[in-house]
């Protein structure tokens, strides 16, 4: 099976490539989506997620071959902006070390780096978080507690009931392990594209430190913190993420406000 995709603005000249949050699916982008009607915008499930859910397993590795051809099939030019949030972050990240000349600009916000090599204290770990959250994942007042976690509008309920629902026990386990054990990849290093490194102030620790990790590892990349924002920020203030992302696109400044 194809990964589901939605595609807009096709007669325009460059393309960009939004990968979403682990659990999720592309609908999170909408708000972006609909403030680059100037751009050649794809919008992937990544597999096991919403209308790719039969697209299986998920792996990282596997998930970032399936984005490069659809550059390499469906970019213009053969090339694309990658925006990745969280799990998308980090599948732009392997990208980035495995194919970093189908890549024109990369916007990683909120990516997990910072993780143990496989032990049996953190796959313990994975395990007890996975029996805890697999039986209330598809509850209403779960999903309402996630929501006000990160600030997101009560409107987009039914697309996060129904991102959920798509997900199975198994896909999930998968995921969670993927997004959690997810390490620098070799030959990042060697990616000369420009990448935006973000993340909220009110974003976990770890997302910090891994933000550190990259810019460290990057060579041509610059890091900002979002003040009063937290890991979804591209939901909580659209217009803000709208307008670091098209700064960042066109060369300008990024927004003033953003503390570095």
């Amino acid at each position: 099976m194809d990964l589901n995709i939605v595609e807009t603005g096709q007669e325009n000249p460059e393309t960009i490539i939004f990968l979403h949050a682990e659990g999720l699916a592309g609908w999170i982008w909408n708000e972006q989506v609909k403030a680059f009607p100037d751009y050649h915008c794809l919008v992937p499930d990544l597999p096991e997620h919403g209308q790719s859910s039969g697209v299986k397993p998920f792996t990282i590795a596997g998930a970032a071959e399936m984005v490069v051809d659809l550059i390499q099939n469906r970019a213009h030019n053969g090339k694309a902006h990658l925006v990745g949030l969280s799990l998308g972050a980090q599948v732009a990240v392997q990208i980035l070390a495995t194919h970093p000349e189908v890549v024109d600009h990369a916007l990683l916000t909120g990516t997990l780096l910072r993780t143990s090599s496989h032990n049996e204290t953190l796959l313990n770990l994975v395990d007890s978080t996975f029996k805890s959250y697999e039986p209330v994942k598809d509850t209403k007042f779960f999903i309402k507690a996630y929501m006000r976690t990160y600030n997101i509008s009560k409107d987009y309920f039914d697309q996060f009931q129904d991102s959920t629902r798509q997900i199975s026990g198994d896909a999930l386990y998968r995921i969670l392990h993927e997004n959690l054990f997810f390490m620098l990849p070799p030959g990042l290093e060697k990616a000369d594209v420009p990448v935006l490194v973000m993340m909220g102030e009110k974003d976990y620790q770890v997302i910090k430190e891994s933000a550190g990790d990259l810019d460290r590892t990057l060579p041509t990349s610059q890091t900002y913190i979002v003040p009063k924002k937290g890991h979804m920020w591209n939901m909580e203030s659209p217009k803000l993420f709208n307008q670091t992302l098209r700064n960042f696109l066109t060369g300008n400044p990024i927004y003033l406000k953003l503390n570095r």
